[in-house]
């Protein structure tokens, strides 16, 4: 390991992300009673211009009246290029900040876009004696954030967690695509010809890269990498293909716009028993290693050493996290 240790954000389960739009206190209330590990309250893309003032009020009142309990909440504010935001960071952690968990900052472009976010809410928290700090969610979706990437992740000791916002990131890169998330037909590659003359055309995966850069980023600062939206609710298939794509890339979870995609990220995102009892047979075969004077041994076939310990760690560590929510 480098002598340099990162310091890891406050650990917190976030298999599930329900968005919610803060102009429906129904549909806020009824995020209060589900299944997912965080909620956000939105501010921004789901709520209409003539709806933000009754929406950050209808935001502060279920901060304060809901039970949140077993579950962290965020508000995202709107982005600081409007005149909404800098009344969404003083209302809601003024009147709520002591129910707050987390401010989720869209569209985040440098690290100084963080560090004006940091200043208000410290000053807030001060002067309100706030005894906590209140924790930031940062989405990236445009091609500057994705550039500032590595100097935004460090650019405050509240950041917890990277999203992708594939979304707004498709339209500031002008991908040639209309939809939120999963692959494009027109991203593939062609096979060379078999003996008929036949090509084989396979899709590939057009978020590769900027979700696989977040994931690196992100775990070189602490943070917790957080995949985002997938629009079409109703294709629970598609979902899942890109949320385990997203899994195996190091994401700790996914984004649900809609409650059934709820149960389904706590799904995807969870360990299976299966492989919980592998990094525990991990553990033990190394522990027996280390007695007998090993560096590395055989398990099922296969060599274990040191850098096996270190995942089967982090399988069993999520199983805890999991058993204790």
């Amino acid at each position: 390991m480098s002598f340099h240790i990162v310091e890891q954000a406050q650990a917190r389960l976030n298999r599930s992300e329900l968005a919610v739009p803060g102009s429906n206190p129904t549909f806020m209330e009824k995020a209060a009673n589900s299944t997912a590990d965080v909620v956000f309250l939105d501010l921004e893309d789901a709520v209409a211009p003539d709806d933000k003032v009754q929406a950050r009020k209808n935001i502060i009142e279920a901060l304060n009246d809901l039970d949140w309990s077993g579950k962290t909440v965020s508000v995202r504010i709107n982005g600081l290029d409007t005149h909404y935001m800098y009344r969404d960071v003083v209302d809601v952690v003024e009147q709520a900040g002591h129910n707050l968990d987390m401010i989720m900052i869209p569209k985040v472009g440098t690290a100084s876009d963080v560090y004006a976010i940091d200043m208000m809410c410290t000053q807030i928290e001060d002067n309100m004696k706030i005894g906590k700090r209140i924790g930031f969610e940062l989405i990236i979706e445009t091609a500057l954030g994705m550039q500032n990437l590595t100097e935004i992740a460090a650019a405050s000791k509240r950041n917890e967690s990277l999203h992708f916002g594939v979304a707004d990131y498709a339209a500031s890169t002008k991908a040639r695509t209309t939809v939120i998330g999963g692959p494009n037909k027109d991203y593939a590659v062609l096979t060379d010809a078999d003996d008929n003359g036949n090509r084989d055309v396979h899709w590939g995966d057009m978020w590769h890269y900027p979700i696989a850069k977040m994931v690196v980023v992100a775990r070189a600062n602490g943070l917790r990498p957080i995949d985002g939206p997938f629009g079409d609710f109703s294709d629970s298939d598609g979902y899942a293909a890109q949320a385990m794509r997203a899994s195996t890339l190091g994401c700790e979870g996914k984004w649900a716009i809609h409650p059934s995609q709820i149960d389904q990220a706590n799904d995807l995102f969870s360990p299976s028993d299966e492989e919980v009892s592998k990094a525990k047979r991990i553990l033990e075969a190394m522990e027996q290693a280390k007695k007998d004077g090993q560096g590395a041994v055989a398990l099922d076939g296969r060599l274990i050493d040191i850098a096996s310990i270190r995942q089967a760690e982090v399988m069993v560590e999520k199983a805890a996290q999991i058993a204790a929510n």
